[in-house]
């Protein structure tokens, strides 16, 4: 199974001015849609695994969450393609859980629910911490955009992550690579 978890904010949106609160303020990354479309008509299965830290500030609620998530699937849809899951992670950075990246736990859940190893999952995103969340469950790594300069961003980017222009340039390298074989097997 080819399975891609990517990060929301500055993977397949342009970051906005704080938090993303509404679907009016969700905004492709140019390429990103068509990247996803290329994506999924090659096999892959997409999710998102995204911290949503204004949940759990009150400074907007699940449905309009689900409001922003609409409209991505929509216009992903008219592109041509599809993310079959999206995990998101409702605590402020305070509460101290187990989902909010850096720490695992979306991924794991993510993993969980595709039967996969870690090692079979690639984990592609523009901030540090998306990617420290995924070398966490042995993902191969993939850094898009612009790197680390999205706001928040802590920490270094983990041994052994690529980088790239954008989803795009992602989706280049990805469709072009032979397939890896999975791990584990015999």
């Amino acid at each position: 199974m080819k399975l891609a978890i990517l990060d929301r904010d500055g993977t397949l949106n342009a970051p906005g001015e704080g938090f993303i609160s509404s679907p009016d303020e969700w905004v492709p990354v140019p390429g990103a849609l068509e990247a996803v479309a290329r994506l999924s008509h090659a096999g892959w299965h997409l999710a998102v695994a995204t911290n949503q830290p204004g949940l759990g500030r009150g400074l907007f609620d699940v449905l309009a969450l689900n409001a922003i998530h609409a409209r991505m699937h929509r216009m992903l849809a008219a592109a041509g393609g599809r993310i079959e899951a999206i995990f998101y992670c409702p605590h402020a950075p305070d509460e101290g859980c187990a989902c909010r990246k850096p720490a695992p736990g979306l991924m794991e859940q993510i993993r969980e629910r595709y039967g996969v190893e870690g090692g079979d999952v690639v984990v592609v995103g523009s901030c540090p911490e998306h990617l420290q969340a995924g070398a966490a469950i042995g993902a191969r790594l993939h850094a898009v955009g612009v790197h680390g300069a999205g706001a928040g961003a802590t920490g270094a980017w983990p041994p052994g992550t690529l980088h790239h222009a954008g989803l795009a340039a992602f989706a280049d390298h990805v469709l072009a690579a032979p397939a890896k074989p999975p791990s584990g097997g015999g």
